[in-house]
């Protein structure tokens, strides 16, 4: 029985490999995103289907914004929560994702976590929120595609750009405009953190509406920004302080050119 079982393991990898090599001959050609937006995500089909199925029509709010009309806090405040390798890694960041390996084997439950920015570009392009190993394979395949064709700085303009921000809001300017009712350049640090943090589950909560999960995730993210330098100072007052008057029992000034008296 437990050759057996080794066996019909051991059979199971090996189809799982050979499907995903099979799959990679065809993996998605990125190299048109060096030039133009995408038309639409495998995510924002998905809603459209989703609500197809459930009678009614989805609002989809998208408006696309180039990098430098992102504002720099939000740019900062979702590398550091979601990514803080970003600038470092190829597209894959071995060590969270091998902890998270591990932390799922212990929980028994299936592998999730570890996304680098890229992996969660590729999925929100291209797959599903299915959790199952084949499609993390396939999304560490194309992450390293994207990074190396397009490069860092486009990769995190295409994830800020495409990302679900909640029902039917996709992508940093709708997202500014429909909780802070601003353009996305315009935010202000806390703003940034807010929206940074609700990214894990984005039709779950509200960066306008910080509940206990908001409040105390944007203070761990705003610390972490203010530890590596990334949050904003305070504009220092070019007034100059008042002086205090002297004490009422205060000794006057000696005359100028006046003699000691000893």
């Amino acid at each position: 029985m437990t050759r057996a079982r080794a066996a019909g393991a051991a059979a199971a990898l090996a189809g799982a490999v050979l499907a995903a090599a099979v799959w990679t001959v065809w993996l998605p050609d990125v190299r048109a995103l060096k030039r133009a937006p995408p038309r639409t995500t495998a995510y924002m089909e998905l809603r459209r289907r989703q609500a197809a199925a459930a009678g009614r029509r989805l609002n989809l709010r998208w408006t696309w914004v180039p990098y430098d009309r992102v504002s720099p806090l939000l740019r900062d405040a979702v590398v550091t929560a979601e990514d803080d390798e970003f600038w470092r890694h190829d597209g894959v960041d071995w060590g969270a994702l091998r902890a998270a390996w591990r932390r799922d084997l212990k929980e028994r439950r299936a592998a999730v976590g570890g996304s680098t920015i890229a992996m969660q570009l590729a999925r929100n392009l291209y797959l599903s929120p299915s959790k199952n190993p084949l499609r993390k394979l396939k999304e560490i395949l194309i992450a390293r595609r994207l990074e190396r064709v397009l490069g860092k700085r486009r990769v995190l303009e295409l994830y800020l750009n495409v990302v679900e921000w909640g029902p039917g809001v996709f992508g940093c300017e709708a997202a500014a405009h429909a909780y802070f009712d601003k353009p996305c350049a315009d935010l202000d640090a806390d703003e940034a953190v807010a929206l940074a943090c609700v990214l894990p589950n984005p039709r779950r909560w509200n960066p306008a509406k910080p509940g206990r999960y908001v409040a105390r995730n944007s203070a761990r993210i705003a610390a972490r920004m203010r530890a590596s330098g990334l949050w904003p100072e305070p504009p220092i007052s070019d007034e100059v302080p008042p002086t205090e008057p002297p004490p009422e029992d205060a000794a006057p000034p000696a005359p100028r050119g006046a003699r000691p008296v000893w």
